[in-house]
């Protein structure tokens, strides 16, 4: 796999987008922190760009399986780039609203980037090297994650809010030069076979009878819903403990603890993926995320906050990847632009409805409640689809051909 040279360029153009990402993202919470006093409000502002996203998601997937994914990750990625400006605007003008753009633009352009770059990676490796390139992939987010967050802290002491974004506009640069060197090989005539599986519709009508046939498929994607509900909430559950510890430092202690331990478990599940079967993978690290949820009990207590998101990202670090492979192994090749748009805009339904009850929970009934309920919520859905996959006799190790519907 390392002397794939396309291997080296996702994962170099990985690490600097992620850079830009998050020293994006801390500096959208910094400029909220100061401007908007409202949790609710905090959330609903996040979510409008969500909104953008999962509105365009139909029509991004039919567009990545039409055309080439190169070109797709190239506009996208340019597109990231000047949505950047917006909030350069909102900082220099003081002005929510520019806020509010530059969350739509860059979910639109990320709408259109994530399901090419997804479908684009079997691509470019071969199927027995997926779960190490899954893995290696979102490590490498998740270094971005810890020096971009480390680096934005550093930034905000010493230089003004807008030098993250300026920050954000030379890595997203620095992305669309790697892209540019990317070099995929696409099969000849796949879309006409999916023309000819579906006659007469489009986006993903094709999917839904894909999924059908796929029951593992259906299964896994349905379990990745688990962790979104601690994903989708992850920023405000930081603000709110750092403004309940009376502690600017606890942010990035929360973030680096998260951090190192996802990329801990993206390490790990290569080797526990020799000993334990797929489906235990994902149901013992789905119950862990519960837990680690409940933990939060004690978020006024800095060890035990630390703790609870380090054993939450080692538990993803373990879920997603193996999640993930189970999706470019068993959905065809063909359909990968839709299923991985399909699967994005699923997620930005979830974080939108997360991010909306959080805020509201975080004002009703406040952290240490809010996280009681999502606790018991995962740990009653993972309880659920075990029962459902037993009963259903589903196998996610082994069912790698369609059932007959």
């Amino acid at each position: 796999m390392w002397k794939n040279r396309n291997v080296w360029i996702i994962l170099v153009g990985e690490m600097i987008a992620g850079l830009g990402l998050w020293t994006g993202i801390i500096g959208n919470l910094e400029f909220m922190q100061e401007r908007i006093p409202s949790d609710f409000l905090k959330s609903v502002i996040m979510a409008i760009g969500l909104l953008a996203g999962i509105l365009v998601g139909p029509l991004a997937g039919k567009i990545i399986d039409q055309t080439k994914k190169k070109n797709v990750l190239l506009i996208s990625g340019f597109g990231r780039m000047v949505s950047v400006s917006f909030m350069l605007i909102a900082i220099w003008t003081g002005s929510i609203w520019w806020m509010v753009a530059f969350m739509i633009s860059i979910q639109l352009s990320a709408a259109f980037y994530f399901p090419a770059l997804q479908a684009t990676i079997p691509l470019v490796v071969k199927d027995d090297q997926l779960l190490q390139m899954n893995g290696w992939h979102m490590n490498v987010a998740t270094m971005a994650r810890v020096i971009g967050t480390a680096l934005a802290g550093v930034v905000l002491v010493y230089w003004s809010l807008q030098s993250l974004y300026f920050m954000s506009i030379i890595a997203y640069s620095g992305l669309l030069i790697f892209t540019f060197m990317l070099r995929i090989e696409e099969e000849e005539g796949r879309e006409a076979q999916v023309k000819v599986a579906a006659p007469g519709k489009g986006g993903f009508m094709e999917v839904f009878p894909i999924l059908k046939s796929y029951p593992a498929v259906m299964m896994t994607l349905v379990m990745t819903l688990i962790p979104l509900l601690f994903i989708g909430s992850f920023n405000l559950l930081v603000i709110n403990i750092s403004e309940m510890q009376d502690s600017s430092s606890i942010k990035g202690a929360i973030y680096a603890a998260e951090g190192i331990a996802f990329m801990l478990g993206t390490v790990a599940v290569k080797y526990i993926g020799m000993k334990w079967r797929t489906s235990t993978i994902l149901f013992v690290f789905a119950f862990i995320i519960g837990f680690a949820e409940l933990i939060l009990i004690f978020a006024n207590i800095p060890v035990l906050s630390v703790v609870a998101f380090a054993v939450f990202g080692f538990s993803v670090g373990c879920f997603f990847p193996t999640a993930m492979t189970i999706f470019q192994k068993q959905m065809p090749k063909a359909f990968h632009g839709r299923f991985f748009s399909f699967r994005n805009m699923l997620e930005r339904v979830i974080f939108q409805v997360v991010l909306l009850a959080t805020g509201a929970l975080l004002d009703l009934i406040g952290l240490q409640w809010m996280v009681v309920v999502f606790g018991v919520l995962s740990l009653s859905l993972t309880t659920i689809f075990l029962v459902q996959m037993k009963r259903r006799d589903i196998h996610l190790d082994t069912n790698t051909k369609p059932v007959e519907i």
